[in-house]
């Protein structure tokens, strides 16, 4: 039977179910969280843990870059030339979508780790 994934499912990380899916998990969950925290292995023992570690980790994220987009104009327009305030604007609102990605994908493995199954609607 072929497992169904739910929207935004991240590639990285196999289908619940399948053999080290938690595995793939825990690495991509490790991938959305600072580097220093692959040496805490109670995170890679306690995987839904380290999913609502990432989850926080991440909104924080996506809240300062929020922060920062409301403020960029007033704070670095002397500072950078306009083409170049224009092109950081744009990356800031490139990282702002990877990381709603980010979250939701957190979001639906928490919920597989926690035996969530995902059924699509007809």
């Amino acid at each position: 039977m072929t497992e169904h994934l739910p929207p935004g499912w991240p590639e990285a990380v196999l289908p619940p179910g399948t053999r080290e899916w938690e595995q793939s998990a825990s690495s991509w969950l490790l991938d959305q969280c600072p580097a220093d925290f692959r040496a805490y292995p109670v995170l890679r023992k306690q995987v839904l843990g380290l999913a609502w570690l990432a989850y926080q980790h991440v909104g924080a994220q996506r809240q300062a870059l929020d922060r920062g987009l409301s403020r960029i104009r007033t704070d670095l327009s002397r500072d950078l030339p306009p083409a170049a305030l224009e092109e950081m604007i744009e990356a800031v609102q490139q990282e702002q979508s990877r990381l709603a990605a980010a979250q939701r994908g957190v979001e639906l493995v928490a919920r597989a780790l926690r035996g969530e199954r995902y059924i699509p609607r007809l």
